[in-house]
């Protein structure tokens, strides 16, 4: 016989209300005495942990509020079914706001998997805390049934208090959800840009906080009512547990400025790119809501303020058409090579450091010297072969992790977090293995693609929040280990040592059309998919006793610097050729492009790629076959001129990159006065 569903628990009962009460002297001490009743009523299995959760949270960031308010929360495995506890303080207690201690304080408990629904009513009740009708009726009801009753107005959907009390009809939503308007409110907190900037601009927000109940939403409203007060349009998009809609391609096109007010990452952020942000805490926007609007305003006026980082897409093409497979692939490749890079900078560099100081031999040795030797019990080759070999093994362990992590956010990219464990941990399999930096590709796709399948396999509802920790990470590693030790391993392998073999092998005009290949590559997108796979291709194989490698590295570094130098050299020649912008930034290329910078190119590109691009890749084209053909070499991966001491053969290295440097520059010329540009589009000045 199939029985009902018994009805939902009441948020919030009498015996979880205590008015005019003290509960303890410290914050520590009231959030126990709460935990304790939501545990006696049956709310939560074990009043400690409820409480260690509540502090834990607590202790990442306090949850008091101006206006003597205080709202600790949690979510805790432990919580049965989400709840509410309040207290009227006597005395006050410090829950570290700005303005004192609090004497209302709602402890608000969630379960670990809480529904949609309940976390709704918890949100509302955090929103209606920062208007000062709802705050001051808390503090002048007479009653527990009227602290009930008030809460059930704004969360709506609360059932019945007790069994023999009906619940309060929901309040009809007032036409302005928000305290006061601009008019009411004391002119010290409005604006001070509202009559010079405020008509007609708009400003978009995120909010977020770890737990995603309470300063997630009260952060919202607080930013939307400051903005009411300056006189603008504020948006927010609330990252909470309860959901919410995101901000529409247009409306964030409209925007002339973003708020980030979050304790956690933004989702999404790369669709911010380029717009003026101002980025605190939650906390900072429920606090200072005024000053955040305020300096938004003062952002969207500045031509040098902060911008959010990412490439942006046109406004007119708000929502684009779902990517195409091969479109995804690129990437999610390029966001495994993209975390990678920073490895490899770190290792190279740091290896190179250790060459300069200790000499190529060290790299035979550097493991014994650091075990074997102190600063107080230096080697045979005194402090400078101790110090070369410290840094020989740092970069050396730095460098370890180029394939794990390039196989690690490659699965990332497919399956979000929990492909990271299954990832890394097949990088790892493909370094064990010999299979190397192929490996990794291979590897860091499976483990993203059997992470995603494990996550949608059915569960029970009980075991959902082990997926993403336990489960996903033990099956889809088990599952990518099995693979590539006994399937993929050795095949991926022999091809990596067959690819390195043919590369040794390589002589005469062969090596000339991989040096210009690679060069080719290299200038052709200045940073984007076509020249970082060239860059991970040098980097990847790059190792001290293999000379393939170190003249592939260093004809892709030399290559990758000719763009920026190339154009600087241009706007020097020709400065008639260029407007005032690009002469500007022509200056700054000299040291971006000695740097080894590509994408300091990128400005003279996107203004005139028809006649720019071809040119550079002409230049670098020289100068990788040069380098090849001279048998240069170069043991950093990364640096420009400040890597010159890892070069062999470096006056080739320098004859090689100005020649691709002046032969890029004359076609550049070459082209702006032979070749008339397409349409007046392509005369419009970018700058970095």
């Amino acid at each position: 016989m199939a029985y009902p569903s018994p009805p939902p628990d009441p948020v919030i009962t009498t015996d979880l209300v205590s008015l005019d009460s003290g509960l303890g002297t410290d914050k520590q001490a009231v959030i126990a005495a709460l935990a304790q009743r939501l545990t006696d009523s049956g709310r939560a299995a074990d009043a400690t942990a409820l409480r260690d959760a509540a502090l834990d949270r607590e202790n990442r960031s306090a949850t008091g509020l101006p206006g003597g308010i205080a709202i600790p929360h949690c979510r805790d495995k432990t919580v049965t079914s989400a709840a509410l506890a309040f207290a009227r303080l006597d005395p006050k207690v410090d829950f570290g706001a700005p303005d004192g201690p609090a004497d209302l304080v709602f402890l608000i408990a969630a379960p670990e998997g809480a529904g949609s629904e309940h976390m709704k009513l918890l949100s509302s009740l955090a929103r209606a805390l920062v208007r000062p009708e709802f705050v001051a009726a808390l503090r002048a009801a007479a009653s527990p049934d009227e602290v009930i009753a008030l809460v059930g107005e704004v969360i709506g959907g609360q059932p019945a208090p007790t069994p023999d009390t009906p619940a309060p009809e929901p309040a009809p939503a007032p036409s302005d959800r928000h305290a006061g308007s601009a008019e009411s409110q004391p002119v010290s907190k409005r604006s001070a840009l509202s009559d010079e900037v405020s008509p007609g601009r708009t400003i978009v927000a995120v909010t977020a906080c770890p737990t995603g109940i309470a300063h997630t939403y009260m952060a919202a409203d607080a930013l939307v009512a400051a903005g009411e007060r300056a006189g603008v349009t504020v948006r927010v998009e609330t990252q909470g547990s309860s959901g919410g809609t995101p901000l529409s391609a247009e409306t964030i096109a409209a925007a002339h400025a973003v708020i980030f007010a979050t304790d956690v990452g933004v989702r999404g952020r790369e669709r911010f790119a380029g717009k003026p942000v101002i980025e605190s805490g939650v906390k900072r926007a429920i606090n200072e809501p005024d000053t955040m609007v305020d300096e938004a305003l003062r952002a969207a006026r500045n031509p040098v303020a902060g911008t959010v980082s990412g490439s942006t897409r046109p406004a007119a093409d708000p929502a684009p058409p779902a990517l195409g497979w091969g479109t995804r692939l690129r990437q999610i490749l390029l966001t495994g090579v993209s975390y990678m890079i920073p490895f490899v900078a770190a290792g190279g560099l740091l290896i190179a450091l250790g060459f300069l100081m200790a000499g190529y031999e060290i790299a035979e040795n550097a493991q014994n010297i650091v075990l074997d030797n102190s600063i107080t019990a230096l080697p045979a080759g005194g402090l400078t072969t101790y110090l070369g070999a410290v840094l020989y093994q740092l970069g050396a362990l730095a460098f370890s992790f180029l394939v794990p992590a390039l196989a690690g956010y490659i699965a990332f990219a497919i399956a979000d977090r929990p492909g990271l464990a299954p990832g890394f941990t097949a990088g790892a399999v493909a370094v064990f293995v010999g299979a190397g930096f192929l490996g990794g590709l291979v590897g860091g796709l499976v483990a993203g693609f059997a992470a995603l399948w494990v996550a949608k396999l059915p569960v029970p509802r009980w075991a959902r929040g082990l997926m993403p920790v336990v489960v996903i990470p033990l099956f889809a590693s088990l599952l990518v280990g099995a693979l590539m030790f006994i399937i993929l391993g050795k095949p991926l392998a022999a091809v990596t040592s067959g690819l390195t073999d043919w590369l040794n092998s390589l002589t005469g005009t062969s090596v000339l059309a991989l040096g210009a290949i690679l060069g080719l590559m290299m200038c052709f997108d200045l940073g984007g998919p076509v020249n970082k796979a060239a860059y991970a291709f040098a980097v990847a194989g790059l190792s001290v006793t293999d000379p393939a490698s170190l003249r592939i590295m260093a004809a892709v570094m030399a290559a990758g610097m000719v763009p920026p130098l190339a154009m600087a050299l241009s706007t020097a020649v020709r400065p008639r050729l260029f407007t005032a912008a690009q002469r500007e930034n022509g200056k700054a290329a000299w040291l971006l492009g000695a740097a080894f910078i590509s994408e300091g190119a990128i400005p003279f590109a996107a203004a005139d790629p028809l006649r720019v691009i071809p040119s550079m890749m002409a230049g670098g084209a020289v100068t990788g076959a040069l380098i090849m053909a001279t048998e240069t070499t170069l043991s950093a991966p990364h640096g420009g001129i400040f890597v010159f001491f890892a070069v062999g053969h470096i006056a080739w290295f320098l004859a090689a990159l100005a020649a691709g440097t002046v032969v890029g520059a004359l076609c550049v010329i070459a082209a702006k006065e032979l070749i008339e540009p397409r349409s007046a589009a392509a005369a419009v000045p970018t700058t970095v």
